[in-house]
């Protein structure tokens, strides 16, 4: 089995590597990687692993913006010294989320879970058909529909505005703050980032289309094949930026849209 320690702090790293070579001899450390920049880089680059192990808070930012940036074809098992971002991790490919300090009988138990799962998926001659389709098991679970947000109370002025998630058609950032975009042109700003909406958000009726917008399904009014496999989008009400949709992400919006 192939893994790939993904952790900003080498000492960490290194204890990481030890901790899962001492749980399982077979499990072949391909290389340790310390920020989102080198991660993409080398996930683009290269053959998936068989597993990952990402912390989440890395040099250059949360590990989550590798999933906004390239489509991560293998499953993970995330660390961190925090408990908050536990819900967002089970909205990319998790299968587990240990708490730092790590130990290895829950280190250990993680690896089974992995080598459990992927028993129910079977081996094949082509072992990434193998971890696609565990991949893809996993993003399929989703959390209630309870668990999602139906309204938001956002601050205009003086007063705080009640607005229902159905009122609205899309999520954005500018500047380094959040907006909240409504079907009758309204513009609210929201303390959430967007990174936090999205682990809030029920992912049947919003995506993250790139960086800068979470959208509702109607909000899409066009949708045009554009350079390089990418997706560009008009969307209803009118954008002051345009909207893409990478080469990377455009099969899983493809899919969600209904194609």
């Amino acid at each position: 089995m192939k893994v790939i320690i993904i952790e900003d702090e080498a000492l960490a790293a290194r204890q990481l590597k030890a901790m899962v070579q001492e749980c399982d001899e077979s499990i072949e450390v391909v290389t340790m990687l310390d920020s989102v920049e080198a991660s993409v880089a080398w996930l683009q680059a290269n053959e998936s692993p068989d597993l990952l192990l990402m912390d989440i808070e890395l040099v250059d930012g949360q590990s989550f913006e590798i999933f906004n940036q390239i489509e991560v074809k293998s499953p993970v098992i995330f660390t961190t010294a925090y408990n908050e971002y536990a819900i967002q991790a089970f909205r990319v490919n998790s299968i587990d989320y240990l708490l730092k300090p790590i130990d290895e009988k829950a280190l250990q138990r993680s690896l089974q879970k992995f080598k459990e799962l992927k028993k129910l998926y079977g081996t094949t001659s082509d072992n990434s058909l193998s971890i696609n389709e565990l991949v893809n098991a996993i993003k399929q679970t989703k959390l209630p529909q309870t668990d999602y947000r139906e309204r938001f109370l956002l601050k205009q002025g003086s007063r705080l505005v009640p607005i229902a998630v159905e009122d609205i058609a899309y999520f954005y950032s500018q500047e380094r703050l959040t907006f909240v975009k409504t079907w009758d042109e309204r513009s609210y700003v929201i303390d959430y980032t967007l990174d936090e909406l999205e682990c809030i958000l029920n992912p049947s009726c919003f995506f993250r289309a790139n960086r800068q917008i979470i959208l509702c399904a109607k909000a899409v009014d066009k949708v045009h094949l554009h350079f390089n496999s990418r997706l560009k989008l008009d969307l209803k009400p009118a954008t002051v930026e345009e909207v893409f949709i990478s080469r990377d992400k455009s099969g899983e919006f493809r899919l969600w849209m209904g194609e």
